[in-house]
C-alpha cells in the first residue's frame, strides 16, 4: 500500500502549534505531509525548514492529497482529499463554533461538550462524520516546560484576551491592570489573539515595565505552563489553561460557569486574582470537572487517534448518507480569493 498524502490548509500563525504533532505523527506512519498558506496573514518565516511548503493553490490540487487538515472554517471543495476538521480553539461558547459551512467530511471533537452537538448536526445534515479524538495541539501541552520569564519568584499572571469587539476584555481591564501593575506585586505575561485590533495592542506596549510582557510567540503551551492564573474575557485558550487545573478570572464570560472566577467590572479584579491564586477546593473540583467534559485526553495521542480515524474512513468510506454539498457560492469565492480557475 502506497503512503498516505496529506495536505494541512492554513490561514493564520496558530495553525502551527495545532498541527505539528498532527506532521510528527504522520511521519512516524510513513505518510507524506505538505503545507499550503491561504491568504496573507500566515508568517511564512515560521515554516521550519524541513517542513515541504507548497508556493501556489495549484500546486496544492495537483499534489492530490488523500486528506486534508484545516484548523480554520474552510477549505475549497476542487482541492482534492478527505476534509477534515480540526478545529482553532477549545471554545464552543463562540459564535460560529457549530456553524456547518459544508466545506467537510469528518470533524474531529475534542470531548463530550462539543461532540455530543456535532452527532446532532450530523444526524440533522446526513453528509459529514464525527468522532472523539482530542486536539492535537495538547498533545504536547503536559510535556511542555515552562519558561523563566522573570528573574524573582512573584506570581505570575497570563492575560490572554480575546480579539472580537463584543467580547475582549482589553477596553476594560487596561486601566485597572495598569494600575496593578504599579503595585508591582505580580509579574505579567500578555498575549494576544492574532487578530487583535492593533490600537489595543498599542496601548498595553505603552505599560512597558520589567515586571510586564508581551508574549508574540505562536507557541502557546510554554506560556500555560509559566503562569499560576489566568486573566480573560471569552477566549478559546480559557479552556486549556483550565486542563492544567489552573484558576481563571474572566471579564462578562458570555456563559460563565462555576469552574470560572467571572465578574463584571474591572474593580473586581484585585480580588478575583487573590481568590485565583489561593483557590478553593470547590473551585478546583470545578475547574477538573469542566475540564473532563471539554477535553479528557491527556495521554499525548489525539493526533494518533486523528489520523486513525482517517485512515479508517479512507479505507472503509464516510458512514454520512450524503456526499459533501456543492457549496456553489462559497466555493465561487475561494477560487475568486485564490485566483484559481483550473
Amino acid at each position: 500500500m502506497s503512503a498516505k498524502k496529506y495536505l494541512f490548509y492554513i490561514s493564520q500563525n496558530y495553525s502551527f502549534e495545532i498541527l505539528r504533532p498532527l506532521q510528527s505523527q504522520i511521519k512516524v506512519s510513513g505518510g507524506e505531509a505538505v503545507w499550503f498558506a491561504s491568504g496573507n496573514d500566515v508568517n511564512l518565516t515560521n515554516f521550519n525548514s524541513d517542513e515541504v511548503v507548497l508556493k501556489t493553490i495549484k500546486e496544492a490540487v495537483n499534489f492530490k492529497a488523500d486528506a486534508c487538515f484545516v484548523p480554520g472554517n474552510v477549505i475549497p471543495n476542487f482541492i482534492p482529499g478527505l476534509k477534515v476538521q480540526v478545529f482553532h480553539g477549545l471554545e464552543w461558547k463562540k459564535k460560529g463554533h457549530f456553524v456547518i459551512r459544508e466545506c467537510f467530511d469528518l470533524y474531529c471533537t475534542h470531548g463530550h461538550a462539543t461532540t455530543h452537538r456535532f452527532n446532532e448536526l450530523a444526524n440533522q445534515h446526513q453528509f459529514f462524520d464525527v468522532v472523539e479524538t482530542g486536539w492535537p495541539k495538547l498533545d504536547q501541552l503536559f510535556s511542555t516546560s515552562p519558561i523563566v520569564y522573570f528573574e524573582n519568584n512573584k506570581p505570575t499572571i497570563l492575560y490572554a484576551p480575546t480579539f472580537s469587539p463584543s467580547l475582549t476584555s482589553a477596553p476594560h481591564l487596561i486601566e485597572q491592570i495598569k494600575t496593578l501593575l504599579n503595585e508591582k506585586k505580580y509579574n505579567w505575561l500578555v498575549k494576544f489573539h492574532p487578530k487583535m485590533d492593533i490600537n489595543w495592542i498599542n496601548q498595553f506596549e505603552k505599560l512597558g515595565s520589567e515586571h510586564f510582557k508581551i508574549i508574540e510567540t505562536a507557541n502557546i503551551n510554554e506560556l500555560l505552563q509559566s503562569a499560576d492564573i489566568m486573566i480573560s474575557d471569552t477566549s478559546s485558550v480559557i479552556g486549556e489553561f483550565s486542563l492544567l487545573a489552573k484558576p481563571v478570572v474572566s471579564f462578562n464570560n458570555s456563559e460563565p460557569g462555576d469552574y470560572l472566577i467571572n465578574i463584571k467590572q474591572a474593580n473586581e479584579l484585585p480580588q478575583a486574582i487573590e481568590l485565583a491564586l489561593s483557590p478553593s477546593p470547590e473551585l478546583l473540583k470545578a475547574i477538573d470537572k469542566y475540564a473532563n467534559d471539554l477535553h479528557p485526553y491527556k495521554d499525548g495521542n489525539s493526533s494518533a487517534r486523528i489520523l486513525e480515524s482517517v485512515e479508517n474512513m479512507i479505507k472503509n468510506g464516510k458512514r454520512a448518507n450524503k456526499p459533501l454539498p456543492p457549496n456553489i457560492f462559497r466555493n465561487i469565492k475561494q477560487r475568486i480569493n485564490l485566483k484559481y480557475w483550473g
